[in-house]
């Protein structure tokens, strides 16, 4: 069996703590995502999701247990050091696309590359390549306003991927696009995530899409359970 590439262990997050309102969001949450495996994450609205992949991805950090990336424990360390290994190893895909209007949709890709310190020319490259992945390398000196909802998810999910990441978390991926634009749009992030080997857990209301991944989990009352 493959090596965990991302390794919560014993993980507790509460909001409003001390307070009458007191919501314990995640209860000793335990879950791996092995190295190239995709896991979906299903729970409805409000279970805890979200927070599970804030703190996955460095955003945020539980009361309690560790957080494993790659073998390395991020657990306690400092802004900065989480910020570094945020832009290195963890990619990052929301609801929404958040593209930038202002640039095309290659610049888009490239500008995160720049910030982690790659040569312009490589980066161009880079983001020309993944463009062409996933069926859109024709628009890439297209302005997001000038894209379609599939279009400009796709990008995002470039961007994610732009500095090589190892992990990808994902928050309801296709979840503001129709279904038949969902399914595409879903297959070439599924492409992506294959050829390029990363490891990927992706939360998602979409049961058929779920079922697409190597395994589901979901969220009960905190904790992780299997799908």
């Amino acid at each position: 069996m493959s090596e965990a590439m991302l390794a919560l262990e014993g993980v507790s997050k509460t909001y409003n703590k001390g307070r009458e309102n007191e919501v314990r969001v995640l209860d000793e949450a335990a879950l791996q995502v092995r190295a190239g495996e995709m896991v979906a994450l299903v729970a409805p609205s409000g279970a805890g999701k979200s927070t599970l992949l804030h703190i996955a991805g460095l955003l945020d950090t539980p009361d309690s247990g560790t957080v494993r990336i790659g073998g390395t424990d991020y657990t306690g360390l400092s802004d900065r050091r989480r910020t570094v290994a945020r832009r290195q190893e963890v990619g990052f895909v929301y609801q929404f696309h958040h593209l930038l209007p202002e640039f095309t949709a290659l610049e888009n890709i490239v500008l995160p590359q720049l910030a982690n310190g790659i040569a312009r020319a490589e980066a161009q490259t880079r983001a020309a390549d993944l463009l062409a992945r996933v069926g859109i390398g024709a628009r890439a000196d297209h302005r997001p306003s000038a894209m379609s909802g599939g279009e400009q998810q796709r990008v995002a999910f470039c961007r994610a991927l732009a500095n090589a990441p190892r992990l990808l978390l994902a928050d309801e991926p296709t979840g503001n696009l129709d279904p038949a634009t969902s399914d595409q749009v879903f297959g070439a992030l599924m492409t992506l995530v294959r050829e390029t080997g990363l490891s990927a857990l992706i939360a998602t209301h979409n049961l058929d899409l779920a079922a697409r991944m190597d395994r589901v989990v979901r969220l009960d009352q905190g904790q992780v359970v299997a799908g």
